[in-house]
């Protein structure tokens, strides 16, 4: 592999591992993100207009105020100096600097200058000061820049005496910067405040979609309004249409089953009265088992087809609904517990959901003796255990349990009489709640058939 071709692979390898990084620490969330994108830029702009002001304007005018500060301590020292003999007492001089400079000067005796003052960390104005004394005036110093926060000391050491001057901070010093950096930091906390708000507004009609679509998913009654952004709206509104062709495919779909059911419904009982009209024969009480047989096969075709379409989704007693199960299969001579813990209430289809409860139990019952029905819900989940002590499927064989007519051919599965479609149907309710079916082992030593769907 050439350089260039190793490089572009190292290059995309850690573009890779970085993206994956960003990934992990931003959040998930289309309004924080959307504020994200709003706010980051916001920042940067605001943080580069601070530093161009810093570098540009407040270290600029700084230093031309500390200059101008430097100059006027360079006029007093060449007035003492060309003068000194006509003031002897240095009140012209300290006149001077008071009215026209706006300085407090003063001569000092001739002597050592105070320590040096350790320098503040940041301080523009001490190293500006000291720069320009040390350009312009080029004697001894000593300058305190920190010891009253309003004003600057400045001592020269001029050989036959000292020349303290006390000027304003403000004359060499920038001090309405901080004017600047409130306005920047308030205008930008205003348009942070601004963007929220707009965010949120933009997001709640994309949050009010996606509950719709959940609970239209989960079979419940759905009323929506689309609201918001025209793209927003136009997915809406595409949801609404979707949701009108489904309930119409369904609508359908029923009215053929209620016929279907009905004309099949009309012949069976043809059968059974003309065999009611038979003498009692073994050839007859054949025919008659098979009729009901048939009947039996028949409706459960259609329960599985039907898919308890047009029930409404309510609030329902889950340990009412697991105690009347405990009672039938106790009266079919099955010993069975119930523990359930948890909200005692959640919103499912009632009928559907206790028929899906039912055939999983069925299916316990027929090749189980010990049965264990546990339940539990929180604030998310419903969860339901139906637990056996069975001989269990396989762990391989545990998905094609639920295709339709599917019967295998281990002793657990054999369903007698059945038609392969308990499972099936159980799962079809589960996914139209939302949710979902799965088999693993049970603490009895059979088969877990669990339920959860989402509340």
């Amino acid at each position: 592999m050439n350089p260039a071709a190793k490089a572009l692979l190292m290059g995309r390898r850690f573009w890779r591992h970085f993206s994956r990084a960003l990934a992990g620490i931003m959040p998930k969330g289309l309004y924080a993100r959307s504020l994200l994108i709003v706010i980051i830029p916001m920042v940067i702009l605001q943080s580069a207009i601070a530093l161009v002001f810093m570098e540009r304007h407040w270290n600029l005018v700084t230093f031309r105020l500390s200059n101008a500060v430097t100059q006027d301590i360079a006029a007093l020292i060449d007035m003492h100096r060309d003068f000194g003999k006509l003031d002897p007492d240095n009140s012209k001089l300290e006149t001077i600097a008071r009215q026209r400079l706006n300085l407090e000067a003063e001569i000092l005796p001739a002597g050592p200058l105070p320590p040096a003052l350790p320098r503040p960390f940041f301080s523009l104005v001490d190293k500006a000061m000291s720069s320009e004394i040390e350009r312009l005036i080029r004697l001894p110093f000593w300058i305190d820049t920190v010891g009253k926060s309003d004003f600057i000391e400045v001592r020269i050491d001029m050989g036959d005496a000292i020349l303290r001057v006390v000027a304003h901070r403000s004359q060499a010093y920038a001090s309405n910067t901080h004017i600047f950096i409130v306005w920047m930091v308030g205008t930008a906390l205003v348009l942070i405040v601004v963007a929220i708000l707009f965010m949120r507004n933009q997001i709640r009609p994309i949050l009010a979609l996606a509950d719709a679509a959940e609970e239209f998913g989960k079979g419940r009654e759905v009323e929506f309004r689309p609201r918001g952004a025209r793209e927003v709206r136009r997915a809406s509104y595409a949801f609404l249409e979707m949701k009108r062709r489904i309930e119409r495919a369904m609508e359908q779909r029923t009215t053929m089953l209620n016929g279907v059911s009905h004309d099949l419904r009309t012949i069976l009982t043809r059968f059974k009265l003309s065999l009611a009209l038979l003498d009692d024969e073994a050839e007859v009480e054949e025919l008659t088992g098979d009729v009901d047989e048939m009947q039996r096969m028949l409706e459960a075709y259609l329960a599985f087809a039907r898919g308890d379409i047009g029930e409404l989704a309510s609030p329902t007693d889950i340990p009412a609904m697991l105690e009347t199960l405990r009672q039938e299969s106790e009266r079919l001579g099955h010993e069975t517990d119930v523990v359930y813990a948890g909200e005692p209430v959640a919103t499912v289809r009632p009928d559907a959901f206790k028929r899906c409860l039912a055939n999983l139990l069925n299916n316990a019952l027929r090749h189980g003796e010990k049965i264990r029905l546990e339940g539990s819900c929180d604030q998310k989940f419903l969860m339901i255990h139906v637990d056996d002590d069975g001989p269990g499927i396989p762990p391989d064989a545990r998905e094609n349990v639920f295709r339709p007519f599917v019967r295998l051919d281990e002793a657990r599965n054999q369903d007698e009489g059945g038609t392969g479609l308990g499972l099936s149907i159980a799962r079809d309710i589960a996914r139209s709640h939302g949710g979902d079916v799965f088999l693993v082992n049970s603490p009895l030593g059979g088969l877990r058939a669990s339920v959860r769907v989402p509340v």
